[in-house]
């Protein structure tokens, strides 16, 4: 079992490269971008340029927050999610990146739809209703965990012990 353990781990740090690549690539792909955006003068199109290469720095950022849970949690900490509080912990921290990088892709795509295609306006909007909807589900969650790990306060004990111990390897 602990082979197996071992195994998981170590696709679990391959799969956290792969995340640290692709952010990478999209870091490289976005400052092309606005270098080219501003090579045209500053102008509408610049700022639209520079508006979608923040939109691609976006998610890079997501992309190095999850590379980074999956190092924290999967590979140095080896966690086996089953508490409620262990729950609430590593899914807040992907909600927290998926929600702000989808804002942020909201937001480029309403200045977008703004400035290019009214028409693409309503598309816009959904990805910051949707937004909204995972905000207000997130807050649903919590609150109900919430009650869940006041079952189990020996399971925050043990995950603000990891956290010490976490922060003495970095």
């Amino acid at each position: 079992m602990k082979i197996l353990l071992r195994l998981f781990a170590s696709l679990h740090a391959l799969i956290a490269v792969l995340f640290v690549c692709a952010s990478l690539v999209l870091i490289a792909i976005a400052a092309r971008s606005g270098w080219h955006a501003l090579d045209g003068g500053l102008d509408a199109g610049a700022a639209q340029g520079i508006i979608e290469a923040i939109g691609l720095i976006a998610v890079a950022v997501v992309a190095l927050q999850i590379a980074q849970t999956i190092v924290e949690e999967e590979v140095i900490r080896e966690a086996q999610i089953s508490a409620p509080t262990r729950v609430r912990r590593y899914l807040s921290r992907f909600l927290v990146v998926i929600v702000i990088a989808l804002a942020v892709e909201g937001l480029v795509a309403t200045f977008k739809a703004l400035h290019d295609d009214l028409s693409q306006l309503p598309f816009a909007a959904s990805i910051l209703i949707s937004v909204a909807v995972l905000l207000a589900g997130w807050g649903v969650f919590i609150r109900l965990n919430r009650s869940a790990e006041e079952l189990e306060p020996d399971a925050m004990a043990e995950a603000k012990s990891e956290d010490k111990k976490l922060e003495k390897l970095m």
